[in-house]
């Protein structure tokens, strides 16, 4: 009996796709959370802005040191497994925040809260590419990485309506907050080992004939990847991690990660200048992200049709780039406003059309080891990024010098983009990246 590749497709998203979600959901919000309390938490700690930069910021030293150990450690010890541990640890340091009584102690739990994560998103990724051919990863990521402007979509009013509790057996607003969305990581962790499923041959959701196509299909294409290097498993992985093409897709991606990170952790701040109150900025915080689910849908799409990968990669840049001097040149609320819902576009839609580039030239080990490489020095500028904003909002009382910042980080992921395409675009029989 033939196979339908459209069922198989649809079956593996209907059965992977909800749980990956759900768990990069609660992700985002115990990461992105710090945003909505520093509403009333910088004032009870004494925090500056500059020092809630840093807070946010530290977040990612031990998260980019312990990126590629644990995304090998899940390649070894099996993905549901490493994915449980994760989520168990990082539940439980996000409850914790409640106990932060100074900017040290802050400090000091969330570089733990990082150190608890290290490994989620890229062990995701390459999770999904056992499971998912490459013509369907640009869409597949994208709808996994939706996580982010849902989570900022539901969990910013939500977080703010928690700010509301403020008194409650002696508790600030922002101690409930973190109390209570750091539960649901710690039950999804207890549940993940047995509702998330190894590998497609032991895919029981399938049938034999399904799995047989699938399993084929996979290997084929592994093969073809794994001309990258056919000299070892540890030979592949450091000749993966020393490639030009890989270190390059890292520079890249130190721009989307400086855009990504900034609008997450600042739109409260930056709406909260409007002269909102603490509910209104929650729920107005979220029509941007709207409009970020938006680009990471419409963009991802594009990102899948024949030849239009990197396009959409320039196209998602751009749109960052016009929104975010839009925002920071406006001086009326309003005109700001729909500026910041044009970035969200882009921004949120450049991170998954993103990850399609490296992932369709690595493979086995290279691939657990590149991508982790690529999320772990990408991710350096969230170190740095919200201390450089932070600061310049505390020396010019606003936060548009921010915003022009995050603009040139697009523009400089553009120029990385075209020297990759202008070095490996066309260079097929060398490895090279498949920007398509």
């Amino acid at each position: 009996m033939a196979v339908s590749e459209q069922v198989v497709i649809g079956k593996l998203t209907w059965r992977l796709l909800p749980i990956l979600i759900f768990a990069y959901f609660i992700a985002i919000l115990d990461r992105a959370n710090v945003g909505v309390a520093a509403l009333t938490m910088n004032q009870d700690l004494g925090l500056s802005t500059a020092a809630f930069g840093f807070a946010a910021g530290v977040f990612f030293v031990p998260y980019v040191l312990l990126e590629i150990p644990s995304n090998l450690a899940l390649e070894r010890f099996g993905a549901r497994w490493w994915i449980a541990r994760i989520m168990l640890t990082w539940g439980l340091l996000s409850s914790a925040h409640a106990l932060v009584w100074s900017a040290g102690s802050l400090y000091v739990l969330r570089a733990l809260l990082g150190a608890a994560e290290a490994g989620f998103f890229p062990g995701v990724v390459f999770y999904l590419t056992l499971w998912y051919p490459s013509a369907y990863r640009g869409r597949i990521i994208s709808l996994f990485m939706a996580g982010i402007p849902i989570a900022l979509v539901i969990g910013t009013p939500v977080s703010t309506l928690l700010l509301q509790m403020d008194g409650i057996l002696g508790l600030h607003g922002w101690q409930w907050m973190y109390l209570l969305e750091g539960v649901p990581a710690v039950l999804l962790a207890v549940c993940i080992p047995f509702i998330l499923p190894s590998n497609p041959s032991e895919a029981k959701f399938l049938d034999a004939a399904e799995r047989t196509w699938l399993v084929e299909r996979l290997t084929k294409e592994e093969r073809e990847r794994s001309a990258l290097s056919a000299s070892g498993h540890g030979k592949q992985l450091l000749k993966a991690l020393l490639s030009p093409q890989v270190l390059l897709f890292c520079l890249m991606y130190y721009g989307l990660t400086n855009l990504n990170g900034a609008v997450s952790t600042f739109l409260p701040l930056i709406l909260k200048g409007f002269g909102l109150s603490q509910l209104q900025t929650g729920f107005v915080a979220a029509i941007p992200y709207l409009f970020g689910l938006a680009g990471m849908l419409l963009l991802g799409r594009l990102a899948d049709l024949p030849g239009k990968r990197r396009m959409a990669n320039y196209c998602a840049l751009t749109i960052s780039i016009i929104g975010l001097v839009g925002a920071g040149s406006a001086g009326d609320p309003t005109v700001k406003l729909i500026f910041l819902c044009v970035a969200a576009f882009g921004v949120f839609g450049a991170m998954p059309v993103f990850w399609g580039l490296p992932t369709a030239i690595l493979s086995g080990a290279a691939a657990a080891g590149g991508i982790a490489l690529i999320n772990a020095l990408g991710n350096l500028s969230s170190v740095v990024n919200p201390w450089v904003i932070g600061t310049i909002r505390d020396s010019t009382g606003d936060f548009n010098g921010g915003l022009y910042w995050l603009a040139l980080m697009a523009a400089m992921s553009i120029v990385v983009l075209t020297i990759i395409t202008v070095l490996f675009g066309r260079n097929r029989s060398n490895s090279a990246v498949e920007v398509r």
